[in-house]
């Protein structure tokens, strides 16, 4: 189904083509290629209003998640009834946050990669509020990852690596 990528700014480059290629691929290694997704980047400032308004925190983050399917248990996936709900939900990556936040030996596109499979795993009903759900998200994003890195030839670790 649809991947929608869509870059809202211009406060720092954001490639694309590479970018949805690396979409597509962890679509595919979650099994979820079939529903649609989008992506927005957007930059501090949206993030900002974004956050205050939906994750009520006024403050810029790298990414927020919008699923379309509140109540799925962590790793399942959705069982849509209709055509309409093959439908994941949206992320939104706070790509200048991410830009600025990167350390120098870190690729920029495998950040926005691995920040993107952390908010993929939250439309699919991870979440990280207590150690048990970090473990089992973790476990998600390093297995996902780890077949990223097979495909890509890089070295993708989680984002949620060491949060307890």
């Amino acid at each position: 189904m649809t991947l929608l990528l869509r870059n809202l700014q211009r406060a720092v480059p954001v490639r694309r083509a590479p970018l949805r290629r690396r979409l597509q691929l962890l679509r595919a290694a979650l099994g979820v290629q079939r529903f649609d997704l989008a992506v927005v980047c957007v930059d501090d400032r949206t993030m900002r209003r974004v956050n205050a308004v939906y994750g009520r925190r006024d403050a810029a983050t790298d990414v927020l998640s919008f699923p379309f399917h509140e109540n799925l248990k962590a790793g399942e996936l959705p069982q849509p009834d209709t055509p309409d709900d093959y439908n994941l939900g949206d992320i939104v990556l706070g790509v200048e946050h991410i830009f600025q936040r990167r350390r120098r030996d870190e690729d920029y596109l495998d950040i926005l990669t691995v920040t993107a499979t952390h908010g993929l795993c939250h439309l699919l009903g991870f979440t990280h509020s207590t150690e048990a759900e970090w473990q089992k998200m973790f476990q998600k994003e390093k297995q996902v990852l780890e077949e990223l890195s097979r495909l890509t030839g890089t070295r993708l670790q989680p984002l949620s690596r060491g949060l307890f």
